[in-house]
């Protein structure tokens, strides 16, 4: 089913862009605006020859994994000491909630003024959209664990410490991967635009660059590039989480 569901998928993207492509051929749709999706994916290489497409990718990717793994350092601990002390984490749990749902890109505006116009600002910003998930996740797998983990430590007379990284942590894996998956996702997106807006960075300065210039067929395929590159980031989290739950 869900194979079908995929080729499914496939074919809808092969007749929109065929259609695309027809519209642009045809007339129907000035290529200046929006130029057929055959030159686009072709001006790809280009991008990675001419205008160092594969350092902008570079770039983003750290800047998306050092932002995880700051969320990871400071979330995983956050979550599990909201989940220890119960009231607390019922008390601030829709406060957290909140704030995963509100448009954190608005902030961008005071990072901006305390970092300046840096990478630490965009490492900020990544941070920050990725903490919440996975500070939700840790919380949320820790108190919905059965019974039987909490009396196993008791059993081994095991510390607070000792059952949280031996028992409890590995046993809520699974949902801690959910955060993982969430912070590295929204990470990247927030990553990929504050790079846009403030034309320093990876692959959002590319497309942002490429605009500026007014370079339209190379932009539409930087824009192209950080969809599949995105799509491919999914697949392969999305592949793991689903191994993690088998294993």
């Amino acid at each position: 089913m869900r194979l079908s569901g995929s080729w499914a998928s496939l074919g809808l993207l092969v007749v929109a862009t065929a259609a695309l492509e027809a519209l642009s051929r045809g007339g129907w749709v000035s290529t200046f605006v929006m130029p057929p999706p055959s030159e686009t994916l072709a001006a790809i290489p280009g991008l990675f020859l001419h205008e160092g497409l594969g350092y902008a990718t570079w770039v983003t990717f750290q800047t998306t994994l050092l932002a995880t793994t700051l969320a990871l350092l400071i979330g995983v601990p956050a979550g599990a000491l909201l989940a220890r002390h119960r009231r607390f984490g019922q008390a601030y749990e829709p406060w957290l909630e909140a704030a995963f749902s509100a448009p954190i890109i608005l902030l961008y505006p005071l990072f901006l003024i305390f970092f300046g116009r840096s990478l630490v600002t965009i490492v900020v910003m990544g941070f920050v959209v990725g903490v919440i998930p996975v500070i939700i996740k840790t919380r949320e797998g820790i108190v919905n664990l059965r019974p039987v983990f909490h009396n196993l430590a008791l059993s081994l007379h095991m510390s607070d410490v000792q059952s949280l990284i031996k028992i409890i942590l590995p046993a809520a894996l699974p949902s801690i991967f959910v955060g993982l998956r969430l912070a590295l996702i929204y990470a990247m997106i927030n990553i990929v635009a504050v790079e846009f807006l403030v034309g320093l960075g990876g692959l959002g300065y590319l497309v942002a660059d490429m605009y500026d210039r007014y370079d339209i067929p190379s932009m539409y395929s930087a824009i192209v590039f950080v969809v599949m590159l995105s799509s491919a980031f999914f697949l392969v989290i999305e592949r793991s989480e689903a191994w993690l739950r088998s294993a």
